[in-house]
């Protein structure tokens, strides 16, 4: 096996990639476009008489086989299952999944559309639907390898690290160290709040950048990040203003998602406490992703001052949302 570089994708050059590709079956004409990805690397490539392809490197040591399998596997069940999503091919071998050297990559259909506006009522009720068949579907089985989502866990374990590696400047830890406490305090008290919560298979980064709109049709993308969680987590990310413009969203997404699956109300005290997860999980991704020359190169502003004095007044707006009341429907008192 070939040896991977402190900067994995270092060894990741055009012809690895298009030499791969041929292995795997494919007749390439040589085209090759990097797409915009982090985590992972993406690539239009060109076939011979063919329309073009997408192909996905997975980042080495992010995810095990059996994990990237089980993406594959549960993206597969939602499109038997006519869910609208981009699912990978099953490449000449008979598999989905590919290898080269220590990368495994997967190849995808190419698809276009841009992502959905969702101040349009009708968009959120049709998004809505296609998420409880999704979560229909999700429900019938259990992941095996995929994480499960543990909120506080998550941010403790986050604040952690970034502690610990000294991300954050010495000038602001007082601040964001009284922060991390009643945050973590407030947190809790949301989620028992919520109460017992159902968990299930779910798309895990259900924003509108993983959403593709294009002539009246919806496709989901990009499933990697799928793992078992609250229902709440593939809904809350299309939320967004202030906070009677999120309750309408919201009642609007689960008029949709209710023709279809029934949703817990209790669930919507965990979007604070997730969002708080989020923040945090965001930080420690870059700081972790740091030495991949990618990252300092897209994302210069993380290792500025200026960055973390921005998060700490964001978490203080966090500690304040969390101690307000959580979001409430139209008509929901």
């Amino acid at each position: 096996m070939t040896e991977i570089s402190s900067h994995p994708y270092d060894a990741l050059k055009p012809d690895k990639i298009l030499d791969a590709m041929e292995d795997a079956g494919f007749i390439v004409n040589g085209r090759l476009f990097a797409l915009n990805s982090y985590e992972n690397r993406v690539y239009q490539i060109g076939i011979e008489d063919k329309s073009p392809v997408i192909t996905k490197f997975y980042r080495p040591g992010r995810w095990s086989e059996a994990q990237i399998r089980e993406e594959h596997e549960f993206t597969a069940q939602l499109l038997a299952a006519d869910i609208p999503v981009v699912a990978p091919m099953v490449l000449p071998s008979g598999d989905t999944l590919g290898r080269c050297d220590d990368f495994l990559f997967a190849v995808f259909p190419q698809r276009g559309g841009q992502a959905p506006d969702t101040s349009i009522t009708d968009t959120l009720y049709r998004l809505g639907q296609w998420l409880g068949q999704l979560h229909n579907i999700g429900d019938t089985a259990s992941f095996s390898h995929r994480p499960t989502m543990s909120i506080l866990y998550g941010i403790e374990e986050n604040n952690r690290f970034l502690i610990e590696n000294r991300w954050v400047p010495d000038d602001l830890r007082p601040a964001w160290n009284s922060l991390i406490p009643d945050l973590v305090e407030h947190c809790a008290r949301r989620i028992d709040e919520a109460g017992d919560v159902h968990t299930l298979r779910l798309h895990g980064d259900c924003h509108a950048g993983n959403i593709l709109c294009r002539e009246e049709q919806m496709l989901f993308v990009d499933l990697d990040d799928c793992r078992t969680g609250p229902a709440i987590q593939d809904l809350w990310l299309l939320l967004n203003g202030d906070d009677v413009e999120r309750g309408q969203q919201f009642g609007e997404l689960l008029e949709g998602y209710e023709m279809f699956r029934d949703f817990n109300r209790r669930e919507r005290h965990l979007i604070e406490p997730l969002r708080c997860y989020r923040q945090i999980s965001h930080c420690t991704w870059l700081a972790k992703r740091w030495d991949d020359p990618a990252f300092p190169r897209f994302f210069p502003w993380f290792a500025q001052p200026r960055f973390w004095s921005d998060q700490v007044l964001s978490l203080r707006e966090q500690l304040a949302a969390l101690q307000s009341p959580s979001i409430n429907l139209p008509g929901q008192y």
